[in-house]
């Protein structure tokens, strides 16, 4: 235990740089996603087409079908801290709520990573992680983008949990109009948040994005004993260089947590993949 928050001992040498950022120009972008492709394809073609190369997206209303996601998972395997669910592919349509996706790219192509909260054909409210080549929009969805040409999201190799994860890659000459931050295992998200912020002078901002936490904590005193999570911003602020987080957790066994997270009392599991955008 870490004084104020839990942690989670991961396989790999924890990294030098306890969070990475690179930023850039603020590109904003809004769309419908037409249905009959899958939410990669439907998500990527547009954000390329405007020359976005890491960003945060929120996706809300419509639906899909087929649908596929997993969710968080206590590891098996020592190579891992924490994995992932077997797969669940709900017949019918699933009505979306929101999610939250990181736009960015993986072996050279346009990738997601998504987080969110549905409701499926039998009436039941899940969350987890959505698998964006294999989830197909039925229903239009609305999205809304906020990224950046002169930064990207890479998927690297992260020694420090064996993953592979969305890392921030700078491509211009980072002005802060808009902000990737990526946050290590172990890190309080608010501290590095409220670093990341005053690195790159932004004392006001906007924070979106998803990660995990570890036995997530509430400002009104819920603690959430699940080492493994999926967590999505649903509204989060930094004011006067101190941020506050409002999200959705999902734990092992489904349950779906919703609130403000304590300051001081939140480490992250894997990882934390944020846009950060100046107000």
């Amino acid at each position: 235990m870490h004084p104020g928050f839990a942690a989670l001992a991961q396989p790999g040498p924890a990294r030098p740089e306890r969070w990475l950022a690179a930023g850039g120009p603020l590109l904003h972008h809004v769309v419908d996603l037409a249905p009959g492709r899958t939410l990669l394809d439907a998500v990527a073609g547009p954000l390329v087409a405007a020359g976005m190369r890491g960003g945060v997206v929120h996706l809300t209303g419509g639906g899909f079908s087929p649908f596929a996601y997993v969710m968080p998972a206590l590891s098996a395997d020592p190579r891992f801290a924490a994995y992932y669910s077997e797969t669940y592919r709900p017949g019918g349509t699933t009505v979306l709520e929101r999610a939250s996706a990181t736009f960015g790219a993986r072996d050279g192509a346009p990738f997601l990573h998504v987080h969110g909260t549905w409701i499926e054909p039998d009436g039941r409210r899940r969350a987890g992680h959505l698998l964006p080549a294999e989830v197909v929009v039925a229903e239009a969805v609305r999205a809304e983008a906020w990224g950046t040409a002169d930064a990207a999201w890479r998927v690297l190799p992260d020694a420090e949990t064996n993953f592979s994860l969305f890392t921030p890659v700078p491509a211009g000459d980072g002005q802060a109009g808009c902000v990737l931050l990526k946050i290590q295992p172990n890190e309080e998200i608010h501290a590095a948040i409220d670093a990341a912020c005053r690195t790159h002078g932004l004392s006001a901002a906007r924070v979106r994005g998803i990660g995990s936490i570890v036995r997530p904590t509430f400002a009104d005193g819920r603690v959430i004993p699940t080492d493994a999570s999926e967590v999505l911003i649903r509204d989060g602020t930094v004011r006067d260089g101190v941020a506050r987080l409002d999200i959705a957790v999902v734990d092992v066994a489904g349950g779906i947590h919703e609130g403000i997270l304590r300051r001081g009392a939140n480490a992250a599991c894997i990882t934390f993949e944020l846009c950060l955008t100046a107000e």
